[in-house]
This record gives structure tokens, sequence and C-alpha cells, in this order.
């Protein structure tokens, strides 16, 4: 942590547990036959990509979403569906975030979409009494309000820029190597956070 000034955090897998394998589950049982090759597909087609950088409306999501599922199911069974890979928030990590942020400038940079940030944010609420995940940092910045995803270097760069931070004075912690290697190509300090390590590990 020599000379480190600011910290960037990712958000699924480092601050909030997630299970994708719920989503692919629930998503089954709505008459989604493979939701993996379908996400996949999607990738292809963009629908998430757009859904995360803010292109699209929940609303078409769903509607689309809705064509593959089996009749008669609704948008909010789609949605729960969406959220079931979004867990808990540890204690720990949360009480983490607060002591580094008396020493530390800290930062979130997810990529995410409009109906997940409501459910994290719901999820906080009730099982912490916090209302909003950017409470604990500076900024928060979600893809699909800024436009801009990981790991392309304009995502971290809109970072950087908006709040004059040195990359080599800014740390970024992420659960996956091609974001971790992202923040690298703009001269970002990076820890790529595997499991079963948690963020607890680094701020021992």
């Amino acid at each position: 942590m020599k000379g480190i000034k600011h910290i960037i955090f990712d958000l699924g897998g480092v601050i909030i547990n997630l299970n994708y394998q719920l989503t692919y589950k629930a998503f089954e049982e709505l008459g989604v036959k493979e939701f993996t090759s379908l996400y996949n597909q999607f990738s292809l087609t963009t629908l998430f990509d757009d859904l995360e950088t803010g292109k699209i409306e929940p609303e078409l999501f769903l509607n689309e979403m809705q064509q593959h599922t089996a009749p008669g199911t609704t948008h909010q069974q789609i949605t729960d569906a969406w959220n079931a890979m979004l867990l808990d928030f540890p204690l720990r990590r949360l009480q983490i975030l607060q002591q580094l942020r008396q020493h530390y400038g800290l930062y979130l940079l997810s990529n995410t979409n409009a109906i997940h940030l409501q459910a994290f944010n719901k999820i906080l609420q009730d099982s912490r009494g916090i209302p909003s995940l950017a409470s604990f940092f500076d900024k928060a910045y979600y893809s699909h309000l800024i436009g801009l995803r990981k790991p392309e270097k304009e995502a971290y760069q809109f970072v950087l820029d908006e709040n004059g931070l040195e990359p080599a004075e800014t740390l970024f912690i992420d659960d996956t190597l091609p974001n971790v290697e992202g923040a690298k190509a703009v001269g970002i300090q990076t820890i790529h956070l595997l499991p079963p390590k948690t963020m607890a590990d680094i701020f021992k």
C-alpha cells in the first residue's frame, strides 16, 4: 500500500457476494432452457451490454426476456430471477470500507444495471439499515449511469479524470482478470482478488 492514496473497488464478488447459478436456475424455472447460452447469445446481440451501459431502459430488457420465458411470465418474475444472483454484504467488508475511508479516497466502479442497483441497495437497507452503498465511498460509479464498462480503458480514465487521481497512487481491486488488466493499461496499481481470498485477507 506504499504510495497509495486512493482505492477503487469492484462490487460483485469483492463487496457483495454473488452466485450466478441462482439466476441461471431461476430463469430455467421460468422456462428459459439454456440461460447461459442465451446470455452469451445476447452478449453478441448486445442486450446485456446495452442494459449495463444504460443504452436501453429496464422495461425493454424485461420485454425482451419475456420472449424467452414461459407464457404468462411477469416482469416481476423476470426481475426476481435476474436479481437472484445478488446475495449479501458481509459486515466485515463494510467495516473495512469505513476504516479505509479515514485514510484513503475510496471509489466504486461497477459493471451493473438499473435493476441490480435498486436491488442491492434494498439488500443493504434490509440487512444493515443503510439506504445506499454510495455512502461508503467518495463517489460510486455504475456502468449504466456513466455509459462505460470495464475493462474499457475509458471507464477507469473517467474515474481518474473526474477526481484528479494519479494512476500510480491509485489501487484497483477486482475479482475478474480482464478488468484488472484494463486498469493496469492506464497505469493503475491492481490487486486481482481470487476466491477464497476476500477483502479481509488484503486489509488485515
